[in-house]
């Protein structure tokens, strides 16, 4: 059974995302017709069992790396050797590096909170290594319950960070608008991914979801617990979904903050979400721009104002404006439609009208978010998701598709810069694994009604996906909610969950 939790915190207020302390997370996932991979990079994908892994032996954990600060006092660290391909387990073997915070109250003791941050590309050890953060930290009730258990996630941070020559796509169009560019971009991503496997070896074939969902059970068998909870963010979401799958009866309890589409969507459907998403948020900020005086835009209808910007866009008119007004730097559609994905999905909506306002009227400024998505992600989402795309013709037809379905944004950016990175990568997408068999926990997952990066109908389908699960919403802007701020009532709703005596 199903259940749907809604919140409805101020709509007026729309901050961007929280994330603790020195953790780098962000975005999500796509593909065309992509090469085989060479056999000796990815060898047969199937279930395997390695050896009994030894228990862990914690010692001092290293320091941090200016800025940031040193981990806590109360933190250890520990390296867990599993296999680099979990198809042979006895094979060659690669390390994971693991943090734990104890619990500050043993009597009261529940077992292991293991989370990782999303991205992918995070180093989710940060999760212990700053557990009792005061900002961005677990409160003291939880620090008291759980021992948290963070993790780098193979080929990331410290655990053996995966290497490529990104300079190789330096000449790839972000946005291709030929035959020519589509195909190029094709070629040069294939290159990049080529010199991962250089680089890096096998394991850049091998830094999926379904690996590191079995590198998760080592370090629970490391750690001698009969079963863990879990709480994943954003791509982590995805990780405690694939866990679920192959260990369902290892999991105490499973909350997903931000959820994926579990569902493995193709790219019209991936980009279609998430550019829906956009279009809806400008619509919010529309409807707050009509009461608001604080809006910039006030008394204008502020989607009619984007559709005259595209217009203008279309024309070659467009222009970056200036101090005293436009100035000679031409924005053409792409520009504008990266724009609104990253004004309207991550911004107060005060500074996005105030910047839709400057680009209308060709005064003042506005900040152009950088647009590509990096190799870490490439190495993990290409593989995890299939968003394969025949040719160009297919793509110009997905991209009028998905226009119509969002038509004051177009499309979002953050989806189409991870269905375009995908392109041409010759390790190709890995099936999704088959359901053990077991018994899960009931499942909580909670998602913004506005969310750039895990729309709100993916984190309905995976709520769906589990046969016991509640889906806790609010009505607001952003991405990550298990957070202090605007947000914490879900960071409530989740550790009320978590230390649920039933669990």
């Amino acid at each position: 059974m199903n259940t749907i939790m809604r919140a409805n915190p101020n709509p007026k207020l729309n901050p961007n995302v929280g994330r603790r302390v020195a953790s780098v997370v962000l975005a999500l996932s796509a593909s065309v017709a992509v090469l085989a991979a060479p056999a000796s990079a990815v060898a047969r994908e199937q279930s395997g069992t390695a050896a009994p892994v030894p228990p862990i032996r914690w010692g001092a954990c290293p320091p941090a790396e200016p800025p940031y600060p040193d981990p806590s006092p109360r933190a250890q660290c520990a390296t867990v050797e599993v296999p680099l391909d979990w198809a042979h387990p006895n094979g060659p073997r690669t390390g994971i590096f693991v943090a734990r915070y104890r619990a500050t109250d043993p009597a009261r003791r529940i077992g292991v909170l293991m989370s990782n941050p999303g991205g992918p590309g995070a180093p989710g050890a940060d999760d212990a290594l700053y557990a009792d953060d005061p900002v961005g930290g677990y409160s003291p009730a939880m620090l008291q319950r759980f021992d948290m258990i963070g993790f780098d996630p193979r080929g990331i941070g410290r655990s053996r960070s995966a290497a490529c020559d990104e300079t190789i796509t330096d000449g790839a169009s972000a946005r291709p608008g030929t035959v020519a560019e589509f195909e190029r971009l094709r070629t040069l991503n294939g290159r990049l991914a080529d010199s991962c496997l250089r680089r890096t070896g096998p394991l850049a074939a091998h830094m999926d979801g379904e690996s590191v969902a079995r590198d998760m059970d080592a370090i629970r068998a490391a750690l001698g617990e009969r079963r863990i909870s879990f709480l994943g963010h954003s791509y982590g979401t995805f990780l405690g979904e694939r866990y679920a799958r192959l260990f369902p009866g290892r999991l105490r309890a499973l909350a997903l903050d931000s959820a994926m589409d579990p569902d493995r969507p193709d790219a019209e459907r991936y980009l279609t979400d998430g550019s829906v998403t956009i279009d809806n948020t400008l619509k919010r900020l529309a409807a707050w721009c009509e009461k608001d005086t604080a809006c910039a835009l006030n008394g204008k209808d502020v989607t009619a104002v984007t559709d005259t910007l595209f217009a203008r866009a279309d024309a070659g008119t467009l222009r970056e404006p200036g101090p005293t007004g436009p100035t000679r730097t031409e924005v053409d559609a792409d520009m504008l439609a990266d724009f609104l994905t990253f004004a309207l999905g991550k911004g107060s909506p005060t500074e996005a009208a105030r910047q839709l306002a400057a680009l209308y009227t060709g005064k003042g400024e506005v900040r152009w978010s950088p647009v590509g998505i990096d190799v870490a992600s490439r190495l993990v989402l290409c593989r995890d998701n299939d968003f394969r795309i025949r040719d160009y013709a297919e793509y110009r037809a997905i991209r009028e598709r998905v226009a119509k379905a969002a038509p004051h944004v177009r499309y979002n950016a953050q989806a189409l810069d991870i269905v375009l990175g995908c392109q041409g990568w010759t390790m190709p997408p890995k099936a999704r694994p088959a359901r053990a068999k077991g018994d899960l926990p009931p499942v909580l997952v909670v998602n913004a009604t506005h969310d750039l990066a895990t729309p709100l109908p993916g984190a309905r389908r995976m709520a769906r996906s589990f046969p016991k699960a509640s889906l806790f919403t609010m009505d607001v802007v952003g991405h990550w909610l298990y957070r202090r701020g605007e947000t914490e009532q879900a960071m409530r709703v989740v550790d009320a969950y978590l230390t649920d005596p039933k669990g």
